[in-house]
């Protein structure tokens, strides 16, 4: 245990470290005398959350398919159908998100409504999503996670279904169902990350997010796609809203017969550790406020929830407007139906960056991590500072040639998905997992609170005011938008530097949460005030915090 203290906190002394021991006891640290390094736990070995593999063998040691098996109750496929069920819900969250921007240029014929009120529509939506996550959150952490996820999916569906039949005159009633559907959203959201948490540990985890969070790009690009396909099969844009409902109502059977609630963070404890009981929510928002690797984290995933906020629902009004200057389409008329080309290729654009990107933010990380702890969020920070000039290029370019114009989306895009699974790793292995909930809910509140919950109908008002300026024509309409949507790329510089600061503080955030893990340190909350007695020296009163927080 000495030697932990000192990994921690290299500027006590033996006699001070011993005397935390002496203070947490016996029962509760449940450690042997780390005197001999070859003894030292590292991070990496069975049980330890997050991705990090044992330094001396360049491998993740981890639970073999008996020893998973023996500790969540279930076997190794059925846990890979969990995984599958769940993703095929964030498709399905994603792909009835992105329903809407699909069919974007013909709500606003049908409502006549300016660019202001179409972004509202998204930012409603996520505003509602963005305040429930907590409650959401709360709840996951102490409560069944399957009925939760059920009870939510099954409210959004019916909420879904409802907002296809609002006449033109009720625009004010479309902002409210997209608002009540942010009930199921959240209800998902906070709590599917968690539920993997508890089934695998260390690679096999960070292959299961990648696996989810694949479902996010694919899910918005089928999105664009269902959602101009169908307009055009259908005649309405109104049955676009249509699809995701029924198979909403499958994915709640689906939950209710195949996912079964594992115990929280049993894969991550030692044989002989007490399960890690619930705090307070204040104090788990006080430890959460502690943690600079996931206070500086979220900030960088807030910057790419601006940016992809920004994108999904601007970027095929941007390219329909770019191929009507360009001569290429005919303009979007009153009482027209509208070009859904620009929205099939971008949703086809959105699916294979995302898998693209997923997919090789994870294989970088995962080779990089072997020499480099501080791998995750360095890749990161390239990917977001990598795709800022890209996304610069792709509107810059846009007067000139649509394809260049696609191009760089494609190659912006594919470094701006790199962060998701990375993400959503980064705060499982620095967060311990009776707060893994809570702090989902946080990143999606903080996340959605300075990005994408705003983002939209900041462009689109950036955009109305710089209209008025101008006189009226297709390209001061296409121009406005433009040079609003730049906005994105210099936000996403920002959170380039948000992860590049999270390398600072990831080594030691992630040695904390697997110290707290096995009960080798003690929980935030009363035990703050035990004080250190040092065994030899001058006796002195030290709080216990301001030796390990």
């Amino acid at each position: 245990y000495t030697g932990f203290c000192l990994d921690i906190s290299p500027g006590l002394s033996d006699s001070e470290c011993s005397g935390v021991r002496s203070s947490v006891g016996p029962e509760r640290g449940r450690a042997r005398q780390a005197d001999d390094p070859e003894d030292r736990p590292v991070p990496g070995t069975p049980g330890l959350p997050g991705s990090m593999g044992n330094p001396k063998s360049g491998e993740p040691e981890v639970p073999d398919r008996e020893g998973l098996r023996r500790i969540t109750g279930l076997s190794p496929g059925h846990s890979a159908l969990i995984v599958a069920v769940l993703c095929y819900i964030n498709l399905l969250n994603y792909m009835d998100r992105f329903t809407v921007a699909g069919v974007l240029p013909d709500i606003e014929q049908f409502f006549s409504i300016g660019d202001s009120s179409s972004g509202l529509i998204q930012t409603v939506f996520i505003s509602s999503y963005m305040v429930l996550a907590p409650v959401f959150g709360y709840l996951g952490d102490r409560y069944n996670r399957k009925y939760l996820m059920c009870g939510g999916i099954a409210f959004w569906s019916l909420v879904t279904l409802g907002s296809s039949f609002i006449p033109r005159e009720r625009f004010w009633l479309l902002l409210l169902t997209r608002g009540l559907v942010g009930v199921g959203e959240a209800s998902y959201s906070t709590i599917a990350p968690t539920l993997i948490a508890d089934l695998f540990v260390a690679d096999q985890r960070s292959r299961m997010l990648s696996v989810f969070y694949f479902a996010i790009p694919v899910g918005s690009g089928l999105g664009y796609i269902a959602g101009s396909k169908v307009k055009d099969v259908a005649g309405d844009w109104h049955w676009a809203l249509r699809v995701t409902p029924g198979l909403g109502v499958v994915a709640v059977l689906l939950l209710f017969l195949v996912v079964r609630e594992p115990p929280r963070g049993a894969v991550e404890r030692h044989s002989d550790s007490p399960p890690l009981s619930p705090t307070s929510w204040w104090v788990d928002l006080r430890a959460l406020a502690r943690n600079p690797s996931f206070v500086l984290s979220s900030l960088g995933f807030t910057a790419v929830a601006f940016v992809t906020g920004s994108l999904a629902l601007w970027a095929p009004a941007f390219l329909l407007r770019s191929r009507v200057v360009l001569g290429e389409t005919p303009p979007c008329l009153p009482g027209d139906s509208c070009s859904s080309s620009d929205s099939l290729i971008f949703g086809l654009i959105t699916c294979l960056t995302g898998v693209l990107g997923v997919g090789l933010g994870v294989e970088i990380s995962r080779r990089l991590r072997r020499s480099n702890p501080r791998a995750d969020p360095l890749v990161c920070a390239a990917g977001l500072l990598g795709s800022a000039p890209f996304l610069f290029l792709s509107l810059a370019c846009a007067r000139g040639s649509i394809v260049a114009t696609y191009i760089f989306i494609f190659i912006g895009e594919t470094l701006l998905s790199m962060n998701w699974a990375i993400v959503a790793d980064i705060l499982l292995y620095v967060v311990i997992p009776t707060r893994r909930s809570t702090a989902e809910a946080f990143q999606i509140v903080l996340s959605h609170l300075l990005g994408d919950a705003g983002s939209p109908y900041l462009i689109g008002l950036i955009s109305d005011r710089l209209r008025r300026d101008w006189p009226p024509s297709f390209l001061s309409e296409f121009r406005a938008l433009q040079f609003s949507l730049m906005l994105c790329a210099f936000v996403g510089a920002l959170g380039g530097a948000a992860f590049l600061g999270t390398a600072i503080f990831i080594e030691g955030d992630r040695r904390r949460a697997q110290l707290h893990a096995q009960g080798l340190l003690p929980e935030a909350g009363p035990a703050d005030d035990r004080i250190v007695v040092p065994q030899r020296g001058r006796s002195t009163r030290v709080p216990v915090s301001s030796v390990l927080i």
